[in-house]
C-alpha cells in the first residue's frame, strides 16, 4: 500500500475520526457511535489513518486507544508550508 496521507483524509469519515481524535483519544466504539457507519468501517478508516501515521494506538488493558499522531502532519504541513508566500 502506498502511503500517501492525502489519499488518507480525502475521505469525509476520516477527517470526522481526526477532528475527534483531535479532541482526545478515544476507542473505536467511541468513535463508531458517532458515526452513520458500522464498526468495522471505522476500523478500516482507522488503519487508513495509522497507514499514514496520521493517528496511532496504544493497548490499554482490552482497550485500544486511538490518539493524533502530530509528527504525522509534518508532511502535510511541509507541503502546505511552501504555499504561503
Amino acid at each position: 500500500m502506498s502511503v500517501d496521507p492525502f489519499a488518507a483524509i480525502s475521505d469525509p469519515n476520516r477527517r470526522f475520526l481526526l477532528e475527534e481524535l483531535r479532541r482526545s483519544p478515544k476507542t473505536v466504539n467511541e468513535l463508531a457511535a458517532m458515526l452513520p457507519v458500522s464498526r468495522p468501517a471505522v476500523s478500516q478508516h482507522l488503519k487508513a489513518l495509522l497507514d499514514n501515521h496520521l493517528v496511532t494506538v496504544e493497548n490499554q488493558g482490552t482497550r485500544r486507544l486511538y490518539a493524533i499522531n502530530p509528527q504525522g502532519f509534518q508532511k502535510i504541513g511541509f507541503w502546505l508550508d511552501q504555499f504561503w508566500v
